[in-house]
């Protein structure tokens, strides 16, 4: 006798898996991973993006040069200072520390190579000042005051006047030393500025006028040199621990 099939079966004549309900859609947690992905491509991307947006408010060579004549139709030394800082900016300088064996005074390493010290030895020849014979010269009658960091036993006019932490000395010593401050308003055109590095060494720049994408700044920019890149004109003034800042016009 054949049995009657039913629309179920019971535990004997079923064995596999149980019936599941079908589940629900989950919105809210599809949502949940679109957030996610696009909070991790927003900081991720960041930078790249504030780079292209960096390298299109780059300022033209117009937009230079009409900040140059403005500093040096204002006849003050610390504004034409700036003004040759800014010229500066615009050289192709290879960042080379090596020791070169150069004339003295008024002796240079290679044009094309340099050093952040370079750019302030450059800058002031430009308005008359050699910082190589004035370093040279007070460094052979106060060698002791200068600091005593690369175990020489007298001047050498090649090499002193290129060194961060002599500059700082003979700024102190015949500048005008002003307040190290966060505050952007007590940073003038023309100013020096010497950092220190992660890497325990010493920096130095130049504050000069901010860039005209930078217009609605209080933040002045700098001219400086770093090591492993080129010449740059950026707004850096803060970016590192201040050690020292001067004013120095040769008087």
């Amino acid at each position: 006798m054949s049995r009657q099939r039913s629309g179920f079966y019971n535990a004997i004549e079923y064995i596999g898996p149980r019936p599941q309900k079908p589940k629900k859609t989950n919105f809210f947690g599809g949502w949940v991973i679109v957030v996610i992905a696009l909070a991790a491509a927003v900081f991720f991307g960041k930078p790249l993006i504030g780079g292209v947006w960096a390298a299109d408010k780059l300022p033209t060579n117009a937009q230079v040069e009409m900040i140059v004549g403005q500093l040096e139709e204002s006849g003050g030394f610390s504004e034409k200072l700036a003004a040759e800082a800014l010229k500066y900016s615009g050289s192709q300088v290879t960042y080379d520390p090596a020791y070169y064996n150069i004339q003295y005074p008024g002796g240079d390493v290679p044009a094309a190579k340099g050093v952040a010290a370079d750019l302030l030895i450059r800058c002031y020849r430009k308005l008359g000042i050699d910082l190589q014979r004035e370093i040279h010269e007070d460094m052979e009658s106060h060698f002791r005051l200068y600091p005593q960091l690369w175990a020489a036993a007298a001047p050498d006019s090649s090499i002193d006047h290129r060194r961060v932490p002599n500059l700082q000395r003979f700024f102190s010593r015949k500048g005008e030393t002003l307040p190290v401050s966060s505050d952007p308003s007590d940073y003038k055109v023309g100013d020096i500025v010497i950092w220190a590095l992660s890497n325990a060494e010493t920096h130095i720049g130049i504050v000069v006028p901010s860039a005209p994408g930078d217009s609605s700044s209080t933040t002045p920019w700098v001219v400086h040199h770093p090591a492993g890149g080129g010449v740059k004109w950026e707004k850096a003034l803060f970016d590192q621990q201040i050690l020292g800042h001067f004013r120095f016009s040769g008087e």
